[in-house]
């Protein structure tokens, strides 16, 4: 779990211009759902990707570890989805970033998206972007079962050269950005906040991390909030208010607004390795996958049954994330960094 090379820190990221439009996507186009929303379907799936345990017969629901950050989608499948953003979806300037953060010949756009906030209690594990594989990637795959398959190591021959140009503006307190460069048994690094228009060139499907809480911890507190709320932004008042079921539980001035925009690339080394990711002759399926795990299972003495549905069975996935457990250091916490 180290990235290829190390976060190169880069600064004046985007023109005053595109951030403009960034904005002005979100602002027009919500309401956005919660990150927790887009991936997951129950408490298991979403420890899955990070790096917690949950224990069996837990009764918690997603709504009982609801946080306030919610997510859009700028570009998918390499098509930007907003016209008016196109310069910054196809950006040559980031693809040539994550050549050479690479040594590679050739990149493409594949995800880009955003990631909006307000003061708010922020999960605290750490944990990795959906980890890409041959055949088993973000367009066709949960991203818990993407991670655990990067924790298993059993994989490796198929992962994909990714790396991601990752951008904050925030000027508030905390919301700092802490990462594992050095893998997760080594104390981390933060990249503190104020924060604006500074990002990072990065491998984070090999690197775990995580977005710090957000705002004074005073202001933190959000009752109401549900894994269905949502955030949108209203003209009138000029502000950003959180929605569940309609009703409005919590209103955040413009200055409170923590915004993440994340890019994505999948990088070819030459022209051979191009080639053989994109005719699709040596891709993972997921029966494969999952028989492989399951075999590993047992080679480990784990007693578990066969799944008939193992992308929804929770017993087989509890198995998977009590086996393959990554966790990195946490003794540096201390209560202000929280």
């Amino acid at each position: 779990m180290i990235p290829v090379a190390p976060p190169v820190l880069i600064d004046d990221v985007y023109t005053d211009d595109q951030h403009r439009r960034l904005f002005d996507v979100v602002k027009r186009h919500g309401p956005w759902p919660t990150i927790t929303a887009h991936h997951f379907d129950t408490v298991e799936e979403l420890i899955a990707t990070s790096s917690g345990i949950v224990p069996a017969n837990h009764g918690m629901t997603l709504d009982d570890i609801a946080t306030a950050h919610f997510r859009g989608i700028y570009g998918e499948h390499s098509t930007c989805l907003y016209d008016e953003i196109a310069d910054c979806y196809y950006n040559p300037a980031f693809l040539e970033m994550v050549k050479r953060y690479w040594g590679a010949a050739y990149a493409r756009p594949t995800l880009m998206l955003f990631n909006l906030c307000g003061p708010h209690h922020s999960g605290l594990n750490p944990h990795l972007d959906a980890t890409t594989f041959r055949g088993i990637r973000i367009e066709n795959s949960p991203v818990w079962l993407q991670n655990i398959m990067a924790k298993s190591g059993l994989f490796d021959a198929y992962l994909e050269k990714m790396a991601q140009v990752i951008t904050w503006w925030y000027l508030g307190p905390r919301g700092t950005f802490t990462y594992w460069p050095d893998g997760p048994d080594r104390p981390p690094q933060h990249l503190d906040t104020p924060i604006w228009n500074r990002g990072v060139v990065v491998q984070n499907e090999q690197m775990f991390h995580r977005g710090d809480p957000v705002g004074d911890p005073a202001e933190r507190d959000i009752p109401g909030l549900k894994h269905r709320s949502r955030i949108e932004y209203r003209p009138d008042a000029g502000d950003w208010a959180i929605t569940t079921d309609g009703a409005v539980i919590r209103a955040y001035r413009p200055e409170q607004m923590r915004l993440l925009v994340h890019w994505s690339a999948q990088v070819y080394a030459d022209r051979a390795e191009l080639r053989a990711s994109t005719d699709h002759s040596d891709d993972l399926t997921h029966e494969q996958v999952f028989t492989a795990l399951l075999a590993d299972l047992r080679r480990r003495g784990v007693a578990v049954t066969e799944p008939s549905d193992p992308l929804h069975d929770q017993d087989f996935i509890r198995a998977l994330l009590t086996t393959y457990q990554v966790r990195p250091t946490t003794d540096w916490l201390t209560a202000d960094a929280a």
